[in-house]
């Protein structure tokens, strides 16, 4: 990943990954930008309660912009930064508003366009470049096969984008787009306070039902495909796997940023690391014994996300001055995600 240099003093980041072989009402915000009859456009708005968002947007329906909040809060965000728009030609100007929003663990739009969620994947990816790490939740629509939903995560294809299926059901039993379920999925990701923990058998709450079921290949093709599916299980709906869009790089297949927990994991470790350094070396200089202190500070908080078990090993810490600038010094350090447990397998020696 490139990093922007810029003048403005501060702590920057950049990071890479790699496959390897052997080896947290508290809720953070989930943005939303959607079509709305009532409300201003381009305006945002911080809701907390269905009541209030019932009253600034109006009831447009089982996929509007009130009940995509409900299943935002009823799933865990503490609150959602939502901004109306008027028609599909604003979203983008809705998604710069946000871009610009802090605290969004998730992001979703009211719409199943492809050319607007790939404006969204842009505005998160900009907002990551700017210290602002989130991803988005975008859904197909209704009636989706398996086959549409893949090409769809393909025209993504990022690891910051999240595509979830299948649609939704209303309450009079009608098929919905995914739009609901990607409400539902944001809201969990929001509430979630440990970023290890998969997302898969997280139940998403107030959710009528699915549109359809997805047999055991039919999931095999979705999550290598780069798409998030549910299924309802004696009237739960719960996730099955959490992956991202991303299944490729460069053309070639690339399963390094599939599970979803990665990127979380990379958005709470490096965001922390750049806070504690940013509020503990303010006005400081850059001499041995401040560089010194600032890798004992970022083996501390290393050690934290170890002992949180967010990650399970690290190494290489070093702390040098940057030989082309006096005023800068370079961190540099390794660490290993911790992988989420998706599957557990029995073999069974039976004696008879």
């Amino acid at each position: 990943m490139s990093v922007t240099v810029h003048q403005r003093p501060g702590v920057y980041s950049s990071y890479d990954a790699s496959s390897v072989a052997s080896s947290g009402g508290s809720g953070r915000l989930v943005g939303l930008a959607g079509i709305s009859t009532k409300a201003e456009a381009g305006k945002l708005q911080l809701v907390t309660s269905y009541d209030q968002a019932v009253e600034l947007f109006g009831s447009d329906g089982e996929e509007g912009m009130a009940e995509l909040i409900r299943l935002a809060l009823q799933n865990g965000a503490g609150g959602v930064a939502a901004v109306a728009v008027a028609g599909e030609e604003d979203y983008e100007t809705a998604f710069e508003l946000l871009a610009g929003t802090e605290d969004l663990a998730a992001v979703l739009c009211g719409s199943t366009a492809l050319e607007v969620q790939q404006k969204l994947r842009d505005s998160v990816v900009q907002a990551g470049q700017a210290r602002r790490e989130r991803v988005a939740v975008v859904a197909g629509a209704a009636g989706e096969s398996v086959e549409e939903l893949v090409t769809r995560a393909k025209g993504i294809n990022h690891e910051r984008v999240v595509l979830a299926a299948p649609g939704g059901l209303s309450r009079s039993g009608q098929a919905l787009s995914g739009l609901t379920v990607a409400a539902a999925i944001a809201g969990v990701l929001a509430g979630e306070q440990d970023p290890a923990v998969p997302l898969g058998g997280a139940e998403l709450r107030g959710l009528p039902g699915l549109d359809g079921q997805y047999r055991d290949g039919e999931l095999d093709v979705l999550i290598l495909g780069g798409v998030t599916p549910a299924e309802s299980l004696s009237g739960r709906v719960s996730v099955v796997r959490g992956v991202t869009t991303r299944t490729t790089t460069g053309g070639a297949a690339d399963a390094t940023w599939r599970e979803l927990a990665m990127v979380r994991i990379v958005d709470n470790v490096i965001p922390s690391l750049r806070d504690a350094l940013r509020s503990k070396f303010q006005r400081a200089k850059n001499t041995p014994q401040s560089r010194s202190a600032i890798r004992a500070q970022v083996i501390l908080e290393l050690e934290n996300k170890l002992a949180r078990e967010i990650i399970t090993g690290y190494d290489s810490v070093s702390v040098t001055a940057d030989s082309t600038d006096p005023t800068r010094c370079l961190v540099d350090f390794s660490f290993t995600a911790a992988h989420g447990l998706n599957q557990i397998w029995l073999t069974a020696h039976i004696s008879v």
